[in-house]
């Protein structure tokens, strides 16, 4: 299937590994020209490197900024795309606050969590999304979480900020957005092979000092895929999103879980 977005250009966050990596590769093997921002500019240039050698021909431009900042949010949306050229497609997502008790977290821990969980999505929402709208296409995704539907105890900090950031995007998508041809979606990783859930697995087995394997092992169980993800199936899942076939899609909450959540709605 051709996707469609062959020649936009995407702006994807924490693109140096992980889910925000797989979006990445997903749209270059489509296409599409890239600017990918990380903090780390190690891990952020071999990964730009990796790109670009997957798929020729396919413009990478790296930023190593925190794009939780106001510093980084600018450099990442001043970066030269070439003349007539503006974002068509936005990835939002930036590292999940620690788990931990809520007990323990104090206003300037709340307030971290909400600049990059919630703001910062907002931000990029609202200095791309015009331009999108007055070019008649443009597709936003927000890497969220799971716990947005499913809260996980010890990731109060991130069921908080993402559940609010949430309840913001069902709204604008359904703000006359959709028919300028834009869109913007939340995309809901459950358990995926990534940094982040080894950090969130060996917090859970210090809590209960039980060996990080067994840790592992007990949550691939709770899976019916009886597997983690990887982020290759999810940056398929965003590229569909981001594509022409995705437009009649808006507001929605798509949940990439291996089926853990129990719900029926």
């Amino acid at each position: 299937m051709d996707l469609g977005i062959k020649g936009k250009w995407a702006l994807v966050c924490g693109a140096s590994k992980g889910l925000g990596l797989g979006c990445a590769q997903a749209m270059a093997a489509e296409g599409a020209n890239l600017v990918i921002v990380a903090r780390g500019a190690g891990d952020l240039q071999t990964a730009a490197a990796g790109l670009r050698e997957a798929s020729p021909g396919v413009q990478v431009i790296a930023v190593a900024a925190d794009i939780t900042t106001p510093e980084g949010r600018a450099a990442a949306l001043s970066a030269p795309l070439g003349p007539g050229s503006s974002f068509d497609i936005v990835v939002t997502n930036a590292g999940g606050p620690p788990p931990g008790d809520f007990r323990g977290w104090d206003r300037e821990i709340w307030l971290k969590a909400l600049d990059a969980n919630m703001i910062t999505p907002i931000e990029l929402i609202k200095a791309t999304v015009d331009g999108m709208a007055q070019r008649g296409f443009g597709r936003i995704i927000n890497i969220t979480s799971s716990a947005v539907k499913a809260p996980i105890d010890i990731l109060g900090l991130s069921n908080g900020a993402r559940s609010g950031l949430t309840g913001f995007v069902a709204g604008v998508s359904r703000s006359g957005l959709a028919a300028q041809g834009v869109t913007i979606n939340n995309l809901l990783p459950g358990a995926f092979d990534t940094d982040r859930l080894k950090t969130t697995l060996e917090s859970a087995a210090t809590k209960t000092g039980q060996p990080i394997e067994a840790v592992m092992d007990a949550r691939r169980k709770t899976i019916p895929a009886r597997r983690f993800g990887t982020p290759a199936e999810f940056g398929a899942i965003c590229a569909f999103l981001c594509s022409v076939h995705a437009g009649y899609m808006t507001g929605q909450n798509v949940l990439a879980d291996g089926g853990a959540y129990p719900g029926t709605y």
